[in-house]
């Protein structure tokens, strides 16, 4: 019970910030760009927004971290820092799944070729300017690979939309 005791005066003080149910940080921690992601939502991997980010698909900065959970899983999210959460069905969920070093955390996190098909999948909610950024981004890399992206794309139901704008980009 001290334990417990000692780590409420710590909160009290300022010294460490609660973020969930025996989760706590330092604040000068939260000003790292990337979180403990296995700490905060187990079983989540970094999506969208904060994978493009990672992978310098695009400029644009979500105001929360992006993290996909299989679909059915009830999580519960701290108060901070902020996190969306996407819902992704059970044959999708592990395809493409690797771990990276983002800042100072191994993360699970979906590979570029996943991260690029996304973009086309969420194209309507994240804009068509968008997600033709991180195409031309993701062709422009020397390392694309455009055999497993188009594999992915099959996979996910968008290998028409990414033959046309493969087309236009080509």
């Amino acid at each position: 019970m001290a334990a417990y005791t000692q780590l409420l005066q710590q909160v009290k003080s300022g010294e460490l910030v609660r973020l969930k149910a025996g989760v706590y940080a330092k604040p000068e921690a939260l000003a790292d760009t990337m979180i403990n992601l296995n700490k905060l939502v187990p079983g989540g991997v970094l999506c969208l927004y904060s994978a493009w980010s990672h992978y310098g698909l695009t400029v644009q900065i979500a105001p929360a971290f992006c993290v996909a959970v299989k679909r059915g899983r009830k999580v519960v999210l701290p108060d901070y820092p902020p996190i969306k959460l996407y819902r992704v069905s059970d044959p999708f969920f592990q395809l493409g799944l690797v771990r990276a070093k983002v800042g100072c955390y191994v993360v699970p996190i979906y590979d570029i070729e996943r991260c690029v098909c996304d973009a086309l999948r969420y194209r309507n909610k994240i804009g068509i300017e968008t997600s033709s950024e991180i195409l031309r981004n993701y062709l422009s890399r020397p390392d694309c690979n455009l055999d497993k992206l188009h594999n992915y794309a099959k996979i996910l139901r968008v290998d028409t939309l990414l033959s046309r704008y493969l087309e236009i980009a080509l």
